[in-house]
This record gives C-alpha cells, structure tokens and sequence, in this order.
C-alpha cells in the first residue's frame, strides 16, 4: 500500500517557518524539542515509540535533526520527509546523540532553547546533555511550539471534524449498551468498537466509564461494576483521527432519574449555552469561565465553584488528550484571547453542589460566526435509559 502522511509538505514548511520565526524573536539559533505533539506538528511522525528518547533539533538555519532510537528507523524513513535521522542503540547514551546533532550543525556555541516541561526529556538526560552543550548558552523554550499549535489549520479542523464524528459514535454506543445489569466493560468494549469502526485511532486518555460510587473519581475507568436501576454512569471519551482529538461527555441514568436531575439538566444546559455565547474572537478564556458561572450564580448556587469549565485541545498522545503537560483552561480570571481556529473540549458541570447532579461536554471550535460544537449527535438534555 502507498504510504499516507499525515500533512503536506508545503503545511510542515509553513509549521517550520512559524518556528523560526518565533525563535528569532527569542534571540533562540537552535532549539531542542521533545513533547511528542511538537515533534508530530513539525514532522509528522505518528507512532508509539516516544515512551523512549526522542528529541527534535531544530536549528535557524539547515535540516532538522531526529534523535530517537535505532529501531525506529524504518518509522522515521517511511513516514518523516522532513528531518534527518540520527539512532541510539539501547546500550548508547542518547545525550551522545543529541550533542552530536548540535555539533554536526555547527550550534554547540549558540542560543539555544530546550523545552524543559516535557514529560518525555528524563532529567538525567537533560543534564547530560547541558553538561556536554558548557559553550552554549542555554534557556527554557517550553510553550514556544505549544502556541503555534493552539490556532488550527484548515486541514486540522477537517481531522478534528472526522474524530468528533467518531467521539458521537461512541457515545451513543455507550449510551444504548447502558441499562440494568450491564457491567462498565460492555458500556466500553462497544464505546471503543464503535470509535474505531468510525475511523477512530486510539486517544489520548480513557475512555473514563464510572457508575455511581466512583463518580467523583476523576482519572479512573471501567473495572467490572454492574449497573442497576438507579444508578448514574459518567462516560468521558474522544474521538481520534490523524492525532487530533475530540473529547466530549455525558451523564447517563439508568431505569430512573432522582429528583433534582430535571433542575441540575437544565440549569447545566443554560450554563453550557452562555459558555458558547462566549466563545467569541477577542473574548478571553476567564471572560467563558464567567459567562458560564453567572448562570449557575443566578440559580442559587454562588459558592459553587470549578477550577476551570474546559480547556485548548489539539494534537495529543497518552498520557492525555489535552495536547502536552499543561491544561491550557477556561479558567476564572485567565487571559488568553480567544482566536478563529482554537479547538476547545467545553464542560458544563454541576456535580456535588446539593442541588441535583448533572454533566456533559463537548468539542468546539471558534469559526468566524463564533463557537460550533462539532459533537452534536449525542443529546445534552436529560438521558434515563
């Protein structure tokens, strides 16, 4: 079969010249990367082998330099068209490498970036590495890529529309597996079944599948509980297609719905629909949080409180779909401006707050005309199954 890339060259050109030019603007000749969606933006290497070294040497000037281990090396040559390849057998030190593409680039003397909130550059590599750089001149470029990555090319709002696609295919998988006497694994086995048959790729976290007594745990999934009448199940999932996720959320009742549901469904629904009203180029990610709690303030609930209602989504790998090691959030008070082309994974959630218990969320992408949820297939009103 002829091998498919993820992007074009013509879009990784564009990608690189971004780089460069925020490097320059940060006084940066060359920089180290190695958050797996960074090096996927750049390159397009999509694949698990990151659990081990890889770094990405990006320099101002000449080709991009690979390192990562030997075994990779059919991966990088079939699907990389843009960066040249340097491997580690598992016995050799990757610092050893990384230092020789600094050096065969003529950089080992410069300004040089390095992104030191990775998950994946080990602190004995690091200060190897900075050990063997002593001429140059080293500082923190974490988030120099992450920004770029934050306003969404067409061709990655077309990839984020097929795995929101494939998000509401699991959802409603879900929620018509789920009834009395059905354990979490039949709710995920077909959750997954259904994401994959409709293009899916494997995401970045979960899918989390929780019934009553474990609601309140927040990364957990499904263990073998069983469901019965009266109970309450939380499922939380993306969608996955080229990398770009598509998380979305539902709160599901089984045989029966307590009391309060009707006032926490609603009052969820009008808080998730002032949040949308929000999402505006110009608007703020605090100015969405606020949108979203004057609702919640108005109906009687002004102690009830979130440390965020969403977040940025994009490109990710495990161990999460939010796109790297920080929650960029719809947070109180915080700063960044909304702009057409950033993906969000909104929530609109009232759980624990005495007045009914009510969740769902979904992905949204700021157009021109303001916000589109892109999962719109699964109801966000009142399901009792």
């Amino acid at each position: 079969m002829p091998i498919t890339h993820a992007f074009p060259k013509e879009e990784l050109v564009n990608r690189l010249g971004l780089v460069r030019t925020e490097m320059k603007k940060n006084n940066l000749d060359a920089i180290l990367i190695s958050v797996p969606e960074n090096i996927y933006y750049l390159t397009g290497l999509d694949h698990w082998g990151y659990f081990a070294c890889h770094v990405l040497f990006v320099p101002q000037e000449g080709n991009m330099i690979l390192i990562c281990r030997q075994m990779e090396q059919v991966s990088v040559e079939r699907y990389v068209q843009n960066a040249d390849f340097y491997g580690f057998k598992d016995f050799e030190n990757p610092a050893d490498f990384i230092f020789k593409a600094v050096k065969d680039s003529k950089y080992e003397d410069s300004n040089i970036g390095i992104e030191k909130n990775s998950l994946f550059l080990t602190p004995a590599i690091y200060e190897n590495v900075i050990s063997k750089l002593s001429k140059a001149n080293c500082s923190n470029c974490s988030g120099l890529v992450d920004e770029l990555r934050q306003v969404k090319s067409p061709l990655e709002i077309d990839y984020t529309r097929k795995a929101a696609d494939a998000a509401d295919a699991g959802a409603l998988a879900a929620i018509e597996a789920a009834k009395d006497g059905a354990s979490d694994r039949d709710i995920s086995a077909e959750m997954h079944s259904a994401m994959i048959k409709a293009g899916s790729e494997y995401p970045g976290f979960g899918p989390f599948v929780r019934m009553t007594d474990r609601l309140n745990e927040e990364h957990t999934t499904w263990r073998g509980d069983t469901m019965k009448k009266g109970d309450a199940l939380y499922i939380e999932h993306a969608g996955s297609y080229r990398r770009y996720q598509a998380p979305m959320g539902r709160l599901v009742f089984i045989g029966e719905k307590p009391s309060d549901a009707d006032f926490a469904s609603d009052l969820s629904n009008r808080a998730g629909e002032a949040q949308l009203k929000a999402i505006k180029p110009g608007a703020t990610t605090g100015d969405v949080y606020q949108a979203w709690q004057d609702v919640v303030d108005a109906a009687g609930l002004p102690e009830y409180r979130r440390h965020h209602c969403g977040y940025l989504v994009g490109i990710a790998f495990p161990p999460s779909w939010v796109g790297g090691s920080m929650v960029t959030g719809l947070a109180p008070d915080s700063k960044r401006v909304l702009k057409v082309g950033m993906v969000f994974h909104t929530h609109s959630w009232l759980m624990w707050s005495g007045k009914g218990d009510y969740f769902f969320s979904n992905t949204v992408i700021l157009t021109e005309k303001g916000a589109e949820v892109l999962t719109n297939k699964t109801p966000t009103t009142l399901i009792v199954v």
